[in-house]
């Protein structure tokens, strides 16, 4: 296990994008609003919890029913193209679910699927096809303690930033998880033919 800072800085940047938790703070608004209160720790925690394990049982997982992690990534991929095209087009493709517990509403739909949904879970394992599991890991502590940052402070960054702010960040996100899921589409895909 080597600590490589690029990585960790590549797999951060991946895991943010993906999770968009900035992107996210009007539907952390609506939650908050829905359910009076969002247990921000238990959020962070849950969405840790998830995020580790898959990082180490996911590649098993995926072992049981035949899949290796190249075909997952490349699947997942496709997942991600579909994510940056909703956020830079500003289409839904998830349906909002109106019956939420406030006991349960920091566990789901924040933790998951909003925090560790799809999306992370299949960019997590196509990290783990290209970066050292230390370097993953590492990422994937720094974007939990932004996450809980942000679910703790969502009301001042949504006053400090506005609408339009908010809306940028989430197009300028929105790019960049586009062409990390062509990166990771390509390099993947040359892997499947090798």
């Amino acid at each position: 296990m080597k600590i490589d800072l690029k990585e960790i800085l590549t797999a951060t940047m991946v895991l943010f994008a993906v999770i968009d938790i900035v992107g996210s703070i009007p539907i952390v608004l609506k939650l908050r609003k829905k359910a009076g209160h969002i247990q921000s720790e238990k959020a962070a925690l849950v969405a840790l919890i998830v995020m580790t394990l898959f990082v180490f049982v996911g590649e098993s997982i995926l072992g049981v029913i035949g899949i290796n992690v190249y075909e997952f990534a490349v699947a997942g991929s496709f997942i991600l193209f579909f994510i940056a095209l909703e956020m830079i087009l500003g289409v839904s493709l998830f349906k909002d679910d109106d019956t939420l517990s406030k006991k349960t509403v920091s566990v789901f739909p924040l933790a998951f699927p909003l925090i560790a949904g799809p999306g992370t879970l299949t960019s997590l394992l196509a990290l783990r096809a290209e970066y050292d599991l230390m370097n993953i890991l590492i990422a994937v502590v720094l974007n939990i303690l932004l996450v809980y940052l942000v679910l703790k402070t969502s009301r001042h960054i949504e006053r400090f930033l506005g609408k339009n702010g908010i809306a940028i960040i989430h197009k300028v996100f929105g790019v960049i998880l586009l062409a990390i899921a062509v990166k990771l589409f390509t390099a993947n895909i040359q892997e499947l033919f090798k």
